[in-house]
């Protein structure tokens, strides 16, 4: 059965419960009025109590749910009830069951130890409401006999009704709690959902940044730096056709970055390969001498390896183009166990690493690709002493995913 279902039928349940004293007691002033053979004098005092039993119930209990759960004021409603249980069961044995209203509030708004002591008053009320009172002689041991039954089986029915009530309320309280935590858990959920949706526009925005730095950026440098040579040496067509060569590989670059493809480099030929192409390039553009080295046992890695380690070669030489004045680049990329190397040194004028040159998002490219890779980036350099770049990334092979 559905937990709506259930969480139905005890409230109509408890709705009949506390309908349940107005009906008995409707039912035994009824029986009274009718079957009772006393005089009309005797019959309308008790209709009196009646109606202040009404009132009574009525007033604590049906018109102030809110009293329920203080146990000072409810303790007033239980006496009351009693009392007026008792003189009118003292009254006439019809009222004998009134008492079943008393056990229903008791176990509805009393603690345990002052529910079962209610409880048991009421028995001994309806014990002797049946015997008309105390008897003395022989009835007096029948009066116990039943005393010490009506009272048990009061206890023990109204124990049974209480554990049931309370493992019902504490169900309801899981429920409630379940709702909640669900509640939240999709309050969650939707944070997540945002924040990686942010996350994922961040990183693309970054990948984009980066993309452009190292194709658009650096295309456009050599493309200015070999027409500004061209003015100042008067070699406009061999300046000028490589202008164009490095405009229509920084447009295919750029192109491919749009679309996160690899490196065209990298597209057909293997890291050390496409090295030794980039680097070839450069230093015909530059007129800087390269000397490429590779050690260790070249080997196929993840893309994205190959990809930041392409990219940080790139991206020094063409901080050795703007910064440097060196005559010579040695780059050296180093295959070992666990991780691959890239080392890229010039004989350039170098600088402080502590002094800010420039927007510095050429090495800031450089560190956060590598970065990316739990790599670790390093750049050392000195005025006067050159610059040396260093780039080591986890060697993961082609077939894994980082």
């Amino acid at each position: 059965m559905a937990a709506s279902t259930l969480d139905t039928w005890e409230n109509r349940l408890e709705r009949i419960g506390h309908a349940i004293p107005y009906f008995v007691l409707t039912v035994t002033t009824a029986l009274y009025l009718l079957l009772a053979p006393q005089d009309a004098g005797a019959k309308l005092i008790s209709v009196g109590f009646v109606v202040v039993t009404y009132a009574w119930m009525f007033w604590w209990f049906t018109a102030h749910p809110q009293w329920r759960s203080r146990q000072d004021l409810m303790a007033i409603f239980i006496v009351g009830m009693l009392i007026l249980y008792g003189v009118l069961g003292l009254r006439e044995t019809w009222f004998g069951a009134v008492s079943f209203a008393v056990y229903v509030y008791a176990s509805e708004v009393l603690r345990p130890k002052w529910m079962f002591a209610a409880v048991s008053a009421t028995a001994l009320l309806a014990t002797v409401s049946i015997f008309g009172g105390i008897p003395s002689g022989p009835e007096l041991l029948a009066f116990l006999i039943f005393a010490v039954l009506f009272v048990t089986l009061a206890c023990t029915f109204t124990f049974v009704g209480h554990v049931t009530t309370a493992q019902s309320r504490k169900r309801q309280e899981m429920v409630a709690q379940l709702a909640a935590t669900m509640e939240e858990n999709a309050g969650l959920h939707a944070q997540l959902l945002i924040q990686a949706r942010e996350a994922g526009v961040l990183d693309e925005r970054q990948r984009m940044a980066q993309e452009i730095h190292d194709t658009l950026a650096q295309g456009f440098t050599g493309i200015i730096t070999q027409l500004e040579a061209a003015e100042q040496t008067g070699e406009w067509r061999d300046r000028v056709a490589t202008s164009v060569r490095l405009a229509r590989e920084n447009l295919a670059e750029a192109r491919r970055s749009v679309h996160a493809l690899r490196p065209a480099p990298l597209e057909n030929a293997a890291l050390p390969e496409a090295l030794a192409e980039v680097v070839h390039g450069w230093s015909g553009a530059y007129g800087v001498a390269v000397e490429v080295t590779t050690t260790g046992t070249a080997r196929p890695m993840h893309p994205e390896v190959e990809v930041a380690l392409l990219r940080t070669a790139q991206e020094a030489l063409a901080n050795v183009a703007k910064h440097a004045e060196a005559s010579r680049v040695g780059l050296t990329l180093s295959y070992m166990e666990d991780v691959v190397t890239l080392d890229v040194r010039d004989d350039g004028v170098g600088f402080d690493p502590l002094v800010p040159h420039g927007d510095g998002f050429g090495l800031m490219t450089m560190r956060q690709r590598v970065s990316r890779l739990a790599g670790a980036f390093e750049v050392e350099s000195e005025p006067g002493g050159g610059t040396a770049v260093s780039a080591s990334v986890p060697a993961i092979p082609m077939a894994v995913t980082p």
